[in-house]
Formats: structure tokens, C-alpha cells, sequence
């Protein structure tokens, strides 16, 4: 519907069923939806405000009278009249305990004070019953909310009806009021409720019926309008005069001063106010006939405040002009209305006298006159009919309206049908004025098609497109008539209708309106109006109408549209009509473009134009494409009876930016879009040939320019080979599409349909080629293909695609090599490709994940661009946070709507709104769901609050939120928030958000993590691409990484393609070598990797392979390692599979399977085996050995002697002493030993330190009583100092005691031989003399060097230690597991490695068990975390874990690791694998 004249932001929206009847609302009591929740007592409520308190007020009398009061699932309303107790502090409600069924569940309470302007919400959701939960029968509740409402005053309304015969009237009276501020809504006065009936409802006496009223402040009252419906025996009205009392509070500020003090933020924002009764009485003399058979036989009169105003009452002409098309008249009531540009509007008003005795006939002109205050400049009209009579249908041509006082006519073309039959089914239009050049223009040239005039018209008003959900309830449909009201912050639209049946009799009428979504494409605005009720008088509160009001947080706003008029000329030759749906697409320069837009609304449309020789004219919004519009792709989408179409050419109408005139763009055709005739195509690419400028001059004419377009488009022949893969069923009988996209815009989905290389398209190992001819695309740099997976066989292996301008002779390849299918690889049909030698950003990875691309599809093609995502990340502004959210298992519990988080800092710092959106294929936070989102978010230092919430803003959205986590790896934190409560209108306190303190969430050490950015190139070389998974593990300085995924998110690692990534690895830095490897699993398993880089974000750092960086830390070249495995004498050899891990000062060597021997039969009793690694990057000094086997074979108990490993680089021995067994039924039962280096070297490692703050001067004093310094002496001091850092040098000096000057005559020297600073581990051996100074400022400065141990050489001198390991199950069903478990324990100084926890011949894991298990490893000092996993066999493999506890037996320390989460892939965030951190 198109409606507003003028572009405003819409307030709210109301919705009715059937007629208009607004019900005061005060107070709503809501009772609870639960089995016996009714009640027969009497209830009361007490307010307690700031200013005073209320009296107990009984509620008697429901304005919504359903009949029985306090029902169950119902709503009633009551409205009290009391003094002004100020702002509502808390109510206390509650009943009699008298009647049958006393007892009654109260849902909430909602207090709406107009006069104040608020709305208080008040949630109970309790009992209040003797026989249930607390007995007590009456509470006091707080409001959970207060809400802003529209702001009304009381007006007191005195009509005095005239004192002659017959003066008194039984119809509807109605009044609006007008002010400097704006107008009321019309306000009905209605019958007393004591009048006897038959008794006029206006008294004939001369006594005034006085009413009050409450209504919005308008300020200064410049004209009412009043009148009557005319309805009933006797409606004619003698109105004598009306007095209007305007009561509105003046507030004014309280002179009284106060000291400052310290404030809450709700009293910093409500300031010290006093307020002051205001009064101002209006007088408005009327004195006439408001009657059909009275007077000028008019029912509306405005009128002004007597002896106040200088407006005076004008006449308007109105002409109303009916089109000629066949069947334009109509048998139906008009009602037109008036509006000014500051002077209000006439009102609705009925055209019913016109000087012709037919109305509004075929071609007919129909003269009407309306009295009203004068409007001064006219603004806009609104015209409409009641569809009632014979032949409601009616196409308007235009209204002609003629200022009788100023002598001045405005022209208001329409030039559309009001029909539901005809053009967008609407019976109201609203219409703006447009210059009389263009009427003059638009009627010379009668031949033309319609509508020459609507552009101007859609320029000047605004397009709402309504969409209306009913509930998914029963009965929530209706087959009532349907009415919206829509007000903005300048009008509102009248009543808009939707004539939803046709039916005599209503079999529903009761509906449940779950939202209404109003989309404003000029304004670039989509509001949301969420309602979630009935509107029924035999549900909820029994109200059928609302007024809803938008969901701020479901506002989507864009780029506004603007208006199009796109004129299609159809050829004049045989069969050249069409049935099937035509669209188009505009593009401007730089390859902006529209959205494809259909040029027919419905079915019905398509058969009604593009007949042969027809002109059709098309008004359409659409993207703003500039001020050149450089191409257009027109087409259709086949279907029907005749598709094919022949076009002569296109015409598209554009306002000039000023509004005054317009510019007109030609594009010939003359070509077939026929699959039968011309080329087979349905789609053509059509570029300017001229452009006619029609501008308004200052004198009033129409000034023609008409002039061709220059340097047009040209098109290109482009010749498209497409090869499929060579490999078994690589071929597809499904249908093919392309898209090309060029830096000058894109040629739209074409099929590739005609193969001309061969009959049969697109078979294993076949090269096909086609030809299609599109408008200059540029530099091509993407193309999307896809099939539609239709036929029998659709799977296909597309290799790749090579385009050639035929036309520039430019070649194009685009490499694929990967499956389109639903059933292999990824599971997709459709590819983005890019051009292989293309540099630019390319946008084909999940923006949604912790990834970042370096390439987009409108980057610059030379230069690569850094993602903005690394930029932020780089300026520290950006930090990831990990959001885990789990969703209770209570009945109604999830949710559909979207969730958000914001993440707030000291100092009001806080993040956006981060929304948690869910991944493609959730639509809902299901019951007892557990959700995880990665989003990035403003770094706020320290959390101190986080608040979180949903968008649902109607009773049913409800959610319980069982558990919150937040991980910010950054700062190497995680809060657990366990929360267990209701977001929702109708559940716990109302709230759909809140906030959390941090002080209430657990917060566990995780360790912290550094952003890098990781950069992947895979080689340009035939089948380099992968859909293998791809593993990364990092080694630094201190330690290394656990081994992580690297995400492929679609088009990742790919043949001659870069792709970049941000991760989170753990502080090792600087690094030192990385790991990759992949599981071979997929179905292209191989990959080629050309190089890797990672990138430090918030430094410099940077590391790289294969030539792309250079390393920070230059490793030793690869060298040869070879084993020498020595069992024991005296024990036994081993039949089976051994493997090893290496440790050294540079990470570890990754398994080591030991193979290939010297001997034929390895680890045989007494025996030496010798295994060789070749090409191993080296491991620097090793520290320790893990060694295990896998029990297989028929003896595979072994005892090891020892260990040798030989490093060639280095040309050293290391020796791993054993002497244990690795059996199943010997020693511990242990099948893996780690084993410390038997070598006895301290290694050092001395590197310069940076800078990062300069502390105090420290003084070590020197007296007589205690000598320092003394030859030869070592002396210590200590001192505390804030953090400054590693140190990277010292000052030091000496200078005589307080400031003497010293005796000695010649230079006095002190010889320093070392100075150590033991906090950091520094030390610098200066060696240097220091002369006596007389200044502080007088010293030296030595640089230092930080000396630690080496890990290695830490690492040597662990010695073996036994943990106790205690797993708990948990005691819920099903809790216990079949399947295989395993535990990896993290500390300072590494890992236990994977260890498997078994028992021969137990059952273990069981429902509420502890399970006991001993694990020798080297001591890996304090325990930083766990990490507890299945490999889910079994036949119930899920598995509850309660908590595990590990204990060191060598110091005693008991260290616990809570879970209480389920290890199951069908509950909760169906993970098998957790790590556990320690609870202190």
C-alpha cells in the first residue's frame, strides 16, 4: 500500500478486527494460565507512590467486561480515578479469600498512568491462596520495568446544544482537536450511561453535557472540528457552542540549591521538579445546523476559538476527475480528506453533492464544495471509497483542487484504480501536487500508456509494504475483515482495510496476530511490530483491536531506494506478447547494480501486459545506482503458455536530484528473448542509446534536451570452456548456470544450455564450449557456477573454466577442481572461482568464525588488502570472545528469537550489541541446547558487568537460560555464569534482558592466548587442493601449542590460492618451528603446500616457511637421528608396535613409529636395535623420551633397558635410562614410560632484554656500624619496585654519604665485579671501575642480559612421579558409559601424553561410580588442566562426568577439575572431548 505523503518515521501501528472503539486503559490484572488459577474472591490494590499512598480500592467494574472476572488465561482491565500519588514505588494486591474458589494465580499487573506518561510493569506469577505455596493471600510486588508511553492531558469538554425544536440528536458525536503542536485522535463523546434510551444523547436543554477526556497535549488549541455519524431516528444537531478546558501540568525548576553529592544514575536523570495546575478555557460559538435536511445539510463544522484567531473559513473546490478506461466509474461513497502545510487537515469527509446527479461516472468531471479553516499551502489529499454498491471499482484520474480565498489551483494526479480486483487491491490513495507543466504536458499526450504522472507521485510519498503473521495456534486464523492504522511522527494513515473474506456469516472471527513487519523501501527502514495476542471478545482481555508499537532491537535498516519509471515497449509483430514474469536489473558505474526486480506483482499482471505493440509502464523502488545508469539485463523466466517475447525497446524515467524535471534513458532491443527463436536466450544485456531531460524552469515551462549517450558499452562475445574432471562419474546430467563477474559489473545467471563442441554436455574428461554476448564486463575476476541437481546423475567434478573475450582476445582461467554434489565433499552445488592470477580479497570464507580473509570480491586487483578484521585486531581495538550459552530443559523454554551479549568495562566502556546469530540450519535455542558463538567485540580491559538478552518482545518470546560462559582468550579468563533464569514478558520478572555482575560468575585461569595471523598458500600445481582436515601444531621458546584445526570454512586450501586466518596460540613466543599435517581422510586426501606464514597481530613478529618470512630464530639444519633401543638382559622382547616421542629445547619430533631395524626381528630379549630418521629439523639438546606400545602381538609385555639416541647435526649422545616394564600383567601395568635425559649438562640460554619502565633509585647504604662493599665482599640488598619488565639495564653509582665532599684528593674509584639481580634472573658482569661522584645524576649504565634455564635442562632433572587419578560418573539416567576413555593431564612442564583408563575385567564408568587409576610420568609440576574424552563406542557410549581429581603422590597435592557436562554427541553441544580446568 502506499501511503504518507510526506517520508516519516512510523511511532506505532494499530490493528483491528472490526469498528473503531478505543477503550481507556488503566490497569490490566492478568491471570495466571494453570489449572485452577481462577477465582471468585473480591480483589483489591493499593499504590504506594512518592507523593502518597492509595486507599485499598476495590476492582469491581472491568472496562473490557468478559462477563466472569479473574478467569483463567485472561486479561482484565480497570480503571481507577485517584489523586496524583507521583511515581509508582510498589502496589500491594491481593483478594478476600471469600468464594468457592478463592485461590487465584496472578500472572502480572500493568499500570498505564497517561498523565505521567508511564506504563509500570509488574510480574507476580504466584499463588495467592491459603492452600498453596506461602498461604498468603496478598503481596506486595515492585516493578520490574516502567515504560514510556504516549503523554496525555485531561481535557474537559462542555457541549451546549441550542435551544430550538428538535435539537437534540441520538447519533455518534465525534471531535478532534487542533494545536500549534499537532492533533488529537478523534475523540468520541459518547451516550451517559443513565440516559434513558431514546433520549438524545446531546441534551436540548440549555445546561452543557460536560465530559472529561483524556487526549494528547497539542498545545495551543487553534480549531476543533466536531460532528455526527448521522446515524439513529433523530441525528440532525443544532449545536449552539463548545467550551474547551485545557488541563496540562506546568512544570517548572525548584529554586531550592542542594549540595552535590554522589547520585544513582535513575536520580541523576530525574531532576528536582515542581509542578503547577495550568488551565486554559477555549470558547468555540457555533450556532448552526449539523443535519442532512438542515442548513447547508453538512454534519462536520470546524470551528475557531472565539475572538482568538485570525484564521478564517475557507471554501474549497474540488474536481474530481474520472479516468476513461472501461468500467472506471464506481457506485461506491468517497470520502476525501485535505491537508496543509501547517494548518492541520479537513478531516474525512463524503462527497455527496456534486453538480452532476450520477457521480463519478466514466470520463465524467464531478464538482465538489468543502468548508474548513483554511489550510493555507495544500501538502497532500487522501481519497478513498467504502467498496460498498454495485460497482465499487473505480480508476481515478485526477483531483483538481481550487483555493477559492487565494484564487490558486493544485493538481492532484492519481491516474490508478481504487479497486481489490484491480492494480495492488487498495481503495485508498494518497495524492501530492504536482506543477501544472506536467499536467498540461501529461494531457497532450493522451496515446501514451497510464500512469505518466506516478513517478512524481511515488518521489513525494512513501510505499509500505505490510506483512501480517497469524499465530500458530488454534483457531488463530479469522475470516473477519481487517483494518491497520499506521501513525508516524507527522500523521497517521486512516483507516487502511484488508477485506480478508467475502463471507455473510463469520465462522472465526477471533485471531491471534503474532506480528506485523512493515517495510518502508524510500526509507530505507523495516520495522517489526511484535504483538503475540488475541483479538477476540472471547480471549485474553476480549479487546479487537490493538495498538503495537516497534520492536526496536528487530529494526533493519538500509540504504534507501528510490523510484524508477520503467517504460517496456513490446514489438508489433506476430506472437511477440509474452505470459511468462519479466525482471530486470539497473547497473550504474563501478558495477553497481540493483536487486533483480519482477516487473509484475502477480499472475494476473503477466497476462494482462506485454501483449503485442503494448506499452506498459512500471513504477518500481529500487537501489540508487548514481547518476548514470550504464546498463540494463532484462529477461524473463520462461513458463506459460507463450514465453517467448519480442522487445522493441526500454524506457527508464529518473527525477532529476532537485526534483524539478526529469531525465528519460532509452535501450533498444529489437531482438527475441525466445528459447525458439534468435540465439535461444530469454536474457538480454541492453545499454543507452539517448537520454531525454525534461527540467521546469523558473517561468513555470518545460524545457527539452534530447541527446545521445556517449562512449556507450559495448558488448562482448565471451567464449566459455568449461572442462569436466577426469575421473570415474565426474560427468552430470543436471542443468548448468553461470555468472561472470568483471570490476564493470556482473552478467547475471545465465544457463549454460547448447553445448558447441558437444551433443552430450558435460561428460567425464570433455572440454564443452559456449558462447554468450554480454555488455562489457572489464577485467573478469569471479565467476559463480552451479547446477540446480536435477536428473539422474547431477553429481559432477568440474575441473575447470576458461573464459575468452573474444572481443579484447583476453583469456580467463578459473581453476576448480572440486565436486559440486550434495552427497560428496562439502556437500555444495555451487562454487565462487576466482581467477587465478587474482590477488585481490576474496569473501568465500565464514565471516562468522574466527577467520579473516585477505581478499574480497570489490578489492582493488593489483593490490591485496589487509581483512579490517587484522587491522582492528593489529590496533588492539577488536578481541575475540568465545560465548557459550546453554538453554534449560523446562517446559517453553527455548527460543527463536535472537539472542545478545554486551560485555561491559570500568568507565562505562562496553562492547556493541553482539548478536548471537545461529548457524545455517538452527532456527531456535532448543531445550537443554548448548549453543557456542565466536564474535568479536570492543576490548573492555577488565568485565565487570555483562548483559544479555533477546529481541522477542511479544508474551510468548520466553527463554531460561540455564548457563553463560564467556572465554576471552586474550586475557586468558573464563566466567561462568550459572544463571537459571527467565528471559520472557509473561515468566519470572518480565525482563528479556539483564545484567550480570562479574563478582557472581566462577572466573578460571585458562592461560592467555596471542592473536596470530596465519597465512596458507597452497601450491599452483594439478590437484593441489585438499577437503582433508589440516593440523597445525606451533613450537616456541616456552613450549608449545596443543595441535589445532585449521577450519577449511569452505573454500579454504585450494590450488594456487591464499587464504588467512586468525588464531589463538598459547605465549610460546618467539616461535620456532610448526607442524602440519593432515588425516588423509576425504575425497581428495593430498594436498600441496607451497608455504605457511604466522604473523604476530599486535607487534612485529612474524614467522614464515618456505621463503616467505624470515625466521626470528634460525634452527640448526636437519639432521639424521638414529635410535639404539637396548631391552634388558634379563627380561623379555617385545612382538608389539612401538612408537616414541622426542623432546628437546626445540618442541618434539611428533610420533616416531619404530619400523625399520637393523635386526629382522625387533626388540628381541638382550638385543640392540637400531633405527634412523633422516631430514628431522632439529630438536636442539633432547631432554626427555616418551616410549609406548600397543599391546598387540602374542607376547608383547617388554622390559627396556635404555635408550640412545645419536643427533648427527650436533654429533652428541643422548641416553634415556629405563629399567621397567611396559606390560599389561608386569611392574605398574603400564603400557608408556617417560623417560628424562640421562645427560648431566646445564644449559643456559642468554638473550637481551627489551624495555618497559624505569623503576625508583634504590639506595644501599654504607655506615660505619655495618661496613658494605668491602674488598672482595658480596653484598645483598632487597628492595620492592613495580613491574618494570625484563630489566635491559642498570645504573650504578656511589657518591659520599649525605652530600660531603670527601677528603681524599685523588680520583676515588669502586671496582665492581659483579652485580646480580636475582628477582628476574638477571645478571651483567661489569668488571669496570666507578668513580666517587658529587652528583646522583652521575653514573654508569650497563646493559643486561637475561640468563635462564633451559626447559631442556629443566626438563633433564624431573624425576618420575605416580598421579592418582579419580573419575566420578555422574548420578543422572543414562550417565554411564561403554565406551573407551582417555585423559591427557596439562602442567608446567608438559603433558602425560593421550593415556587410556582401563581395568581388566571391570566395569568402569558406571552411573554414580569412582573410578581409581594410577598414571607414572615424569612431574609435570603444578596441573594447569584435563582433558577428558571418549571414542564413543559402545552401545551407550554417553557419559555424564561429575568431576576428576588428581593426585601427585610425591607431594600430596590434590588438584580437582569440575565437569558436571555430558561427554555425548546427542546432548548438550554434543562434544566427547572436554577440557577441564582447576577450581581452587
Amino acid at each position: 500500500m502506499q501511503m504518507l505523503s510526506q517520508h516519516q518515521e512510523l511511532h506505532k501501528i494499530k490493528v483491528l478486527r472490526t469498528s473503531f472503539n478505543r477503550c481507556q486503559l488503566s490497569h490490566q490484572r492478568e491471570t495466571g494460565d494453570i489449572p485452577g488459577a481462577s477465582s471468585d474472591s473480591k480483589v483489591f490494590i493499593k499504590l504506594y507512590g512518592e507523593k502518597a499512598d492509595s486507599s485499598k480500592e476495590p476492582l469491581l467494574v472491568s472496562d473490557n467486561d468478559l462477563g466472569n472476572y479473574f478467569e483463567r488465561g485472561r486479561v482484565d482491565e480497570f480503571t481507577l480515578d485517584m489523586m496524583d500519588i507521583g511515581k509508582i514505588n510498589r502496589i500491594l494486591i491481593g483478594h478476600d479469600n471469600v468464594g468457592l474458589r478463592s485461590g487465584w494465580f496472578l500472572a502480572s499487573v500493568q499500570i498505564t498512568v497517561p498523565v505521567q506518561g508511564r506504563q509500570y510493569m509488574f510480574p507476580c506469577n504466584r499463588w495467592l491462596d491459603k492452600d498453596e505455596a506461602d498461604g498468603r493471600v496478598e503481596v506486595e510486588v515492585y516493578p520490574s520495568e516502567i515504560l514510556p508511553t504516549e503523554k496525555l492531558i485531561n481535557y474537559e469538554v462542555s457541549v451546549v446544544t441550542g435551544d430550538v425544536r428538535a435539537a437534540g440528536t441520538n447519533a455518534k458525536v465525534f471531535m478532534q482537536i487542533y494545536g500549534e503542536a499537532g492533533k488529537t485522535e478523534l475523540i468520541i463523546l459518547e451516550t451517559d450511561p443513565t440516559t434513558l434510551k431514546g433520549e438524545p444523547q446531546i441534551s436540548s436543554s440549555d445546561n452543557a453535557e460536560t465530559l472529561q477526556r483524556e487526549a494528547a497535549d497539542v498545545g495551543k488549541i487553534y480549531k476543533i472540528r466536531i460532528g455526527h455519524d448521522g446515524t439513529g431516528i433523530g441525528d440532525g444537531w443544532f449545536l449552539e457552542s463548545v467550551t474547551l478546558k485545557r488541563l496540562a501540568a506546568k512544570t517548572k525548576e525548584s529554586d531550592k540549591k542542594k549540595k552535590k553529592k554522589k547520585k544513582s544514575d535513575e536520580e541523576e536523570e530525574e531532576e528536582e521538579t515542581r509542578e503547577e495546575e495550568g488551565m486554559d478555557v477555549y470558547t468555540f460559538v457555533a450556532h448552526r445546523w449539523l443535519a442532512k435536511d438542515e442548513g447547508d445539510k453538512e454534519l462536520v463544522v470546524e470551528l475557531v476559538p472565539d475572538g482568538e484567531s485570525d484564521l478564517e473559513e475557507n471554501t474549497y473546490e474540488v474536481h474530481v476527475l474520472t479516468g476513461t478506461v472501461w468500467g472506471a466509474g464506481t457506485d461506491a461513497n468517497v470520502f476525501l480528506s485535505i491537508y496543509g502545510v501547517e494548518r492541520g487537515d479537513t478531516g474525512e469527509r463524503q462527497l455527496k453533492r456534486s453538480n452532476n446527479l450520477n457521480k463519478f461516472e466514466k470520463g465524467q468531471v464531478d464538482v465538489f464544495s468543502i468548508k474548513a479553516i483554511d489550510l493555507g499551502e495544500l501538502k497532500k489529499l487522501r481519497i478513498r471509497h467504502d467498496n460498498s454498491g454495485a460497482s465499487p471499482s473505480w480508476f481515478l484520474e485526477r483531483v483538481e483542487i481550487i483555493d477559492l480565498k487565494e484564487s490558486t489551483t493544485y493538481y492532484f494526479p492519481c491516474q490508478r484504480w481504487l479497486a481489490v480486483e484491480e492494480d495492488d487491491g487498495q481503495i485508498a490513495r494518497e495524492l501530492v501536487p504536482v506543477d501544472e507543466a506536467f499536467v498540461k504536458k501529461d494531457s497532450e499526450n493522451d496515446g501514451q500508456s497510464p500512469a505518466t504522472l506516478g513517478l512524481e507521485q511515488k518521489a513525494k510519498s512513501t510505499t509500505y509494504t505490510v506483512k501480517v503473521k497469524t499465530g500458530d495456534k488454534k483457531n488463530a486464523g479469522t475470516d473477519a475483515n481487517v483494518f491497520i492504522i499506521l501513525y508516524g511522527s507527522k500523521d497517521d494513515t486512516g483507516f487502511v482495510g484488508y477485506s480478508l473474506s467475502s463471507l455473510h456469516h463469520r465462522y472465526s472471527t477471533g485471531w491471534f496476530l503474532e506480528w506485523v513487519e512493515i517495510d518502508a523501501p524510500s526509507l530505507g527502514q523495516c520495522l517489526k511490530f511484535p504483538c503475540g495476542r488475541w483479538l477476540d471478545k472471547s480471549e485474553d482481555d476480549g479487546a479487537v483491536e490493538r495498538i503495537i508499537f516497534p520492536a526496536e532491537l528487530q529494526t533493519v535498516e538500509y540504504t534507501p531506494f528510490v523510484p524508477y519509471e520503467i517504460t517496456v515497449y513490446t514489438s508489433d509483430i506476430f506472437g511477440a506478447g509474452t505470459d511468462a514474469d519479466v525482471f530486470i536489473v539497473l547497473y550504474g558505474s563501478d558495477g553497481i547494480c540493483t536487486q533483480q526486480k519482477s516487473l509484475c506483482l502477480n499472475k494476473r499482471e503477466q497476462r494482462m501486459y506485454f501483449e503485442r505493440n503494448s506499452v506498459n509502464q512500471f513504477i518500481v523502488e529500487l537501489e540508487d545506482v548514481g547518476d548514470i545508469i550504464e546498463k540494463i539485463r532484462i529477461g524473463h523466466k520462461g513458463g506459460g503458455l507463450n514465453s517467448g517475447w519480442h522487445l522493441d525497446r526500454v524506457t527508464i524515467r529518473r527525477l532529476l536530484p532537485n526534483g524539478k524535471g526529469s531525465e528519460t534513458v532509452t535501450f533498444p532491443c529489437e531482438r527475441w528473448l525466445a528459447k525458439s527463436e534468435d540465439d535461444g536466450e530469454t536474457v538480454r544485456e541492453l545499454v543507452p542509446s539517448d537520454i531525454f531531460t525534461e527540467k521546469l524552469m523558473k517561468d513555470g515551462t518545460l524545457k527539452q534536451i534530447e541527446e545521445e549517450v556517449e562512449d556507450p558499452l559495448e558488448v562482448h562475445t565471451y567464449k566459455i570452456s568449461v572442462f569436466t574432471g577426469d575421473i570415474y562419474g565426474a560427468g552430470t546430467d543436471a542443468n548448468v548456470f553461470l555468472n561472470i563477474y568483471g570490476d564493470l559489473g556482473d552478467m547475471g545467471e545465465r544457463k549454460l544450455s547448447k553445448s558447441e563442441t558437444n551433443f552430450n554436455k558435460f561428460e567425464r574428461g570433455q572440454e564443452d564450449t559456449f558462447t554468450i554476448q554480454a555488455v562489457d564486463l572489464g577485467i573478469l575476476y569471479k565467476i559463480k557456477i552451479r547446477h540446480d541437481n536435477s536428473m539422474f546423475s547431477p553429481d559432477w567434478f568440474l575441473e575447470k573454466v576458461e573464459i575468452l573475450d573474444e572481443t579484447t582476445e583476453e583469456s580467463f582461467v578459473f581453476l576448480c577442481e572440486r565436486w559440486l554434489s550434495k552427497k560428496k565433499e562439502d556437500k555444495k552445488i555451487e562454487r565462487t572461482l576466482y581467477e587465478q592470477s587474482y590477488e585481490g580479497e576474496r569473501n568465500s570464507l565464514d565471516a562468522s568464525s574466527l577467520s579473516v580473509s585477505s581478499q574480497d570480491s570489490n578489492a582493488n586487483l593489483k593490490e591485496p588488502k589487509k581483512s579490517s578484521l587484522v587491522k582492528a585486531a593489529e590496533e588492539g581495538s577488536l578481541i575475540p570472545y568465545h560465548i557459550t550459552v546453554t538453554t534449560g530443559t523446562e517446559y517453553d523454554s527455548s527460543t527463536d528469537s535472537r539472542v545478545f551479549i554486551i560485555i561491559m568495562g570500568p568507565q562505562k566502556v562496553q562492547t556493541e550489541r553482539l548478536w548471537l546469530d545461529l548457524p545455517e540450519g538452527k532456527d531456535e535455542f532448543a531445550d537443554g541446547s548448548v549453543e557456542k558463538f565466536s564474535v568479536w567485540g570492543l576490548d573492555v580491559g577488565e568485565i565487570k558487568k555483562v548483559e544479555v538478552g533477546h529481541d522477542g518482545a511479544t508474551p510468548e518470546s520466553c527463554w531460561l537460560m540455564e548457563e553463560l560462559t564467556i572465554v576471552v582468550p586474550t586475557k586468558g579468563v573464563m566466567y561462568n555464569f550459572v544463571c537459571k533464569c527467565w528471559l520472557a514478558r509473561d515468566k519470572g520478572d518480565g525482563l528479556t534482558s539483564r545484567i550480570l555482575n562479574i563478582l557472581d560468575a566462577e572466573c578460571v585461569n585458562i592461560g592467555i592466548k596471542i592473536l596470530y595471523e596465519v597465512t596458507v598458500v597452497t601450491g599452483d600445481i594439478e590437484s593441489g587442493g585438499t577437503d582433508a582436515n589440516i593440523f597445525m601444531t606451533v613450537f616456541g621458546s616456552n613450549g608449545n601449542t596443543e595441535e589445532m584445526l585449521l577450519e577449511k570454512n569452505g573454500d579454504r586450501f585450494e590450488r594456487g590460492q591464499e587464504d588467512s586466518f586468525i588464531m589463538e596460540i598459547a605465549d610460546i613466543a618467539p616461535l620456532r618451528k610448526m607442524r602440519i599435517r593432515t588425516d588423509g581422510k576425504g575425497t581428495r586426501p593430498h594436498w600441496f603446500m607451497e608455504r605457511e606464514r604466522a604473523a604476530f597481530i599486535p607487534g612485529e613478529f612474524s614467522m614464515g616457511f618456505g621463503g616467505m618470512a624470515k625466521l626470528f630464530h634460525v634452527l640448526p639444519d636437519h639432521g639424521l637421528y638414529k635410535f639404539n633401543i637396548h631391552p634388558h638382559s634379563n627380561g623379555a622382547g617385545t612382538d608389539a608396535n612401538v612408537s616414541l616421542i622426542l623432546f628437546g629445547e626445540y618442541g618434539d619430533s611428533g610420533t616416531l613409529p619404530l619400523k625399520e631395524s637393523n635386526k629382522s626381528n625387533k626388540f628381541e630379549r638382550n638385543q640392540m636395535d637400531e633405527f634412523s630418521f633422516s631430514e628431522m629439523l632439529s630438536l636442539g639438546d633432547l631432554c626427555k623420551v616418551r616410549i609406548w606400545h600397543d599391546n598387540k602381538g602374542i607376547a608383547p609385555g617388554w622390559h627396556l633397558e635404555y635408550i640412545d639416541v645419536m643427533d648427527s647435526a650436533m654429533d652428541k649422545t643422548f641416553r634415556f635410562q629405563c629399567d621397567r616394564w611396559l606390560a599389561k600383567g608386569e611392574d605398574d601395568g603400564q603400557l608408556i614410560r617417560e623417560l628424562a635425559c640421562a645427560n648431566n649438562d646445564i644449559l643456559e640460554l642468554k638473550e637481551r632484554t627489551g624495555k618497559m619502565g624505569r623503576s625508583k633509585e634504590f639506595l644501599m647504604e654504607n655506615s660505619s656500624k655495618k661496613r658494605r662493599f668491602e674488598r672482595g665482599a658480596t653484598d645483598t640488598f632487597q628492595f620492592s619496585s613495580k613491574n618494570v619488565g625484563d630489566i635491559a639495564a642498570i645504573c650504578v653509582g656511589h657518591c659520599p654519604k649525605d652530600g660531603k665532599k670527601s677528603s681524599a684528593k685523588a680520583d676515588v674509584f669502586w671496582h665492581v665485579q659483579e652485580i646480580i639481580v636475582t628477582e628476574m634472573e638477571l645478571c651483567n658482569k661489569c668488571n669496570v671501575k666507578i668513580p666517587l661522584r658529587y652528583k646522583r645524576r652521575d653514573y654508569k649504565v650497563f646493559e643486561c642480559a637475561k640468563v635462564t634455564e633451559s626447559f631442556a635442562s629443566k626438563a633433564r632433572s624431573l624425576v618420575p612421579v605416580k598421579y592418582e587419578t579419580i573419575v566420578v560418573t555422574g548420578f543422572e539416567k543414562g550417565a554411564g558409559t561403554d565406551a573407551n576413555v582417555f585423559i591427557t593431564i596439562y602442567g608446567l612442564n608438559g603433558d602425560s601424553g593421550r593415556r587410556a583408563l582401563k581395568h581388566k575385567f571391570r566395569n568402569l564408568f558406571e552411573r554414580g561410580k569412582t573410578n581409581r587409576f594410577y598414571l607414572e610420568t615424569l612431574d609435570m609440576g603444578e596441573l594447569k588442566k584435563v582433558r577428558i574424552e571418549h571414542d564413543n563406542s559402545g552401545l551407550a557410549p554417553g557419559w555424564l562426568v561429575e568431576r576428576v581429581e588428581i593426585t601427585n603422590s610425591a607431594t600430596g597435592v590434590t588438584t580437582i577439575f569440575p565437569c558436571g557436562k555430558w561427554l555425548d554427541e546427542n546432548r548438550g553441544d554434543g562434544v566427547i572431548c572436554r577440557d577441564l580446568f582447576p577450581r581452587y
